[in-house]
């Protein structure tokens, strides 16, 4: 490898820590105040980064508001999801999938709880990339539920049900147990797990 390769190769690698530590901020100040609540001028000074060098990184504020959605769902990935692929695809999965999630919102990893909660409201009249980024995350969200979901029927661990139905109604259980917790009850956990056992159950009614 000769100097000018090599010099350019510690370019690339500043460049990529800039660019994720600027995303992992990001996603702290969305999940507060909203993906419009983003600017390079506060970036930059919270994180002793020139402007111009983010403005570089990112050039407009919307290919900043797709990176840090495309690093929420990196973070949320490592944290709800791949840790419960650990456990066996049905009802065990489900069960970790949602453990993990309450955990996410209740713990909270991002200040402002649930990223996804905070921006879809922002952004659902709102046509454009950034939707769709948030969409297609929603979406894959409430097909991997789905899927867990009709898996533990065929294993027998649960009831019958609509698998999609039942998927957007865990989807709006969690939000809005997200939305209490930002509130300050946190008996909304224990309520949510109770909800949630008692849908997950071989005995529990049928939906469809």
């Amino acid at each position: 490898m000769d100097a000018a390769q090599e010099s350019g190769d510690r370019r690339l690698l500043r460049g990529a820590r800039s660019r994720k530590a600027v995303t992992r901020r990001a996603v702290d100040i969305a999940s507060s105040e909203g993906l419009y609540g983003l600017s390079f001028g506060r970036l930059a000074e919270e994180l002793s980064i020139s402007k111009a060098g983010i403005q570089t990184l990112f050039r407009t504020k919307e290919q900043l508001q797709l990176a840090t959605v495309e690093e929420a769902r990196v973070v949320f990935v490592d944290t709800v999801i791949r840790p419960a692929l650990a456990s066996a695809a049905g009802g065990d999965r489900l069960r970790a999938l949602l453990d993990n999630w309450i955990d996410y919102a209740a713990t909270p990893l991002f200040p402002g709880g649930c990223f996804w909660s905070a921006n879809l409201a922002e952004f659902d009249s709102r046509p454009g990339p950034v939707r769709d980024a948030l969409r297609e995350t929603r979406q894959q969200w409430l097909d991997l539920l789905a899927t867990q979901l009709m898996r533990a029927v065929n294993n027998g661990e649960i009831a019958p049900l609509d698998p999609d139905l039942v998927a957007f109604q865990i989807d709006a259980v969690l939000n809005a147990t997200n939305i209490a917790l930002r509130l300050g009850d946190p008996d909304s956990v224990g309520r949510v797990r109770r909800l949630l056992d008692g849908l997950l159950t071989p005995s529990g009614v049928a939906r469809g």
